[in-house]
């Protein structure tokens, strides 16, 4: 079979195999002038008049090499101008962005690469970015991250497809091989650009491509094809494990906005594997980004959860902690405590806003004739506590809790300590820290709006005048 046509179909079949492209949308294909984008263009070119496609080319100048990138980006434009495609290029100044930045000279120039990509995208309202990576890039990214130490999720290599912003980056070339595609583009007499940077072997890439490679290939002359092969079948695996690992948490973690909270014995009996990837998918809850979460660290939380101590608390990294509280697990923002605070209520007082916490209290007088004989005291709203008024010495003192408060419990003799009650409550620590202590002019913790109330004050059949403390917390 002719290699235009071989190359042709088996991209084609790529792209309907694995729905990379939809028939009748608009696309950015981004193009650097270069062999492995030069031969992308053209093979979407060619099928887009069949599927009815829309083609917006992007090249970006990052004004590294100067007139050689000068070249590049007007080759791209007379490219687009033939085809009759629209093209947008953006000129950057790279190095006085590295200097700005600090970031390394690769890093830095596919940051601004992709924010413009994505600009062009939005501008066209195109569902698709298209890049031109190809099988050995696979190989080449596949070895590098065995180098640098990676997981199960490192070795399932660039992926094929993967949504950021709302658009689509699919890569349909990802199945090919670099020769294949320098064979395409002189079969097709396609004219492309060699990027000098690319024998620069200062970067970890170009070595890894130029010595690296070719030394292991002595040993298996394969070894990219083998590469590749674990990509997809990595791919495979973890897309399986994150299946099971959303189910896992769905079953067993309680989300919030800015907590998660689990049982450490529902936790002991999950396989090992499900363990890890648990703890860095409520990590990615979190912080948005787990990346920097290492094994180490992973491991550490792992022990901290599973290991002899039964009260602890573990900084994660910047402002996360893992809190074990018994059989219940926390990962949570530590939060700052507000500033020490303390009110009078007097009884002529309707309401209370605590400014340092934005907690609003409110009270309502209620004497017992003016209630129906079958009114029963609502028990369950932890916002809202009832007390006999003739009982309940004011004035009141709302302040935060100190170490060593204890509260009298209905049902318990003596009292119990307000950090024990909190524990048995489930209350998350980094909510701890809003709770306020209603206090009497005894010094009785009477009630923590939100948690529970005290065994001080309770109505009573002889009750005659009630009061109804409600909480906005």
């Amino acid at each position: 079979m002719d290699l235009a046509v071989d190359l042709a179909a088996r991209v084609e079949f790529l792209i309907k195999s694995e729905r990379l492209l939809v028939e009748g949308e608009c696309m950015v294909v981004a193009v650097s002038g270069g062999p492995d984008s030069v031969a992308l263009l053209h093979l979407l070119f060619t099928m887009s008049e069949r599927w009815n496609w829309r083609l917006v080319l992007a090249h970006v100048n990052h004004g590294f090499r100067k007139e050689e990138s000068e070249q590049e980006a007007q080759y791209v434009a007379s490219l687009a101008d033939k085809l009759g495609l629209p093209c947008e290029v953006a000129n950057f100044d790279l190095p006085q962005y590295i200097r700005e930045t600090g970031k390394n000279p690769q890093v830095a120039a596919r940051e601004l690469r992709y924010r413009f990509l994505f600009e062009i995208a939005h501008r066209y309202e195109a569902a698709r970015i298209v890049l031109g990576h190809h099988a050995d890039d696979q190989a080449e990214t596949m070895l590098m991250r065995m180098l640098r130490g990676t997981g199960p999720a490192g070795l399932t290599g660039i992926p094929i497809r993967r949504l950021e912003k709302d658009v689509e980056l699919v890569r349909p070339l990802l199945r090919i091989y670099k020769s294949e595609l320098l064979s395409y583009c002189h079969q097709q007499r396609l004219a492309f650009y060699v990027d000098s940077s690319n024998m620069d072997t200062k970067y970890f890439r170009n070595e890894v491509r130029l010595g690296l490679l070719p030394q292991l290939r002595n040993y298996n002359d394969q070894l990219p094809q083998a590469l590749n092969r674990l990509s997809v079948m990595m791919t495979a695996e973890h897309d399986f494990m994150h299946l099971q690992t959303m189910s896992a948490f769905a079953e067993g973690v309680n989300q919030e906005s800015d907590f998660c909270e689990w049982s450490r014995k529902w936790f002991e009996g999950l396989h090992l594997a499900l363990q890890r990837r648990l703890i860095k998918l409520i990590l990615n809850c979190l912080l948005g980004d787990a990346d920097s979460i290492d094994f180490l660290k992973l491991e550490q939380m792992r022990d901290a959860i599973l290991g002899d101590l039964s009260n602890l608390s573990l900084h994660i990294g910047g402002s996360l902690v893992l809190t074990r509280e018994y059989d219940r697990i926390y990962v949570h923002n530590d939060g700052v405590p507000p500033a020490s605070y303390s009110y009078t209520w007097e009884q002529d007082i309707d309401s209370l806003t605590i400014g340092e916490t934005g907690v609003k209290l409110a009270c309502s007088w209620m004497e017992r004739n003016t209630v129906d004989e079958h009114w029963v005291v609502p028990v369950h709203d932890r916002n809202t506590a009832w007390f006999d008024a003739e009982q309940l010495q004011f004035p009141l003192q709302v302040r935060n809790r100190k170490d060593g408060d204890r509260m009298s419990l209905l049902g318990l003799n003596g009292s119990k300590k307000v950090k024990d009650i909190f524990i048995d409550t489930k209350l998350p620590p980094s909510l701890r820290l809003q709770v306020p202590v209603v206090v009497d002019a005894q010094e009785r913790i009477v009630w923590l709006p939100g948690v529970r109330r005290s065994s001080h004050a309770l109505i009573t059949g002889h009750t005659r005048l009630m009061i109804c403390i409600s909480a906005i917390i």
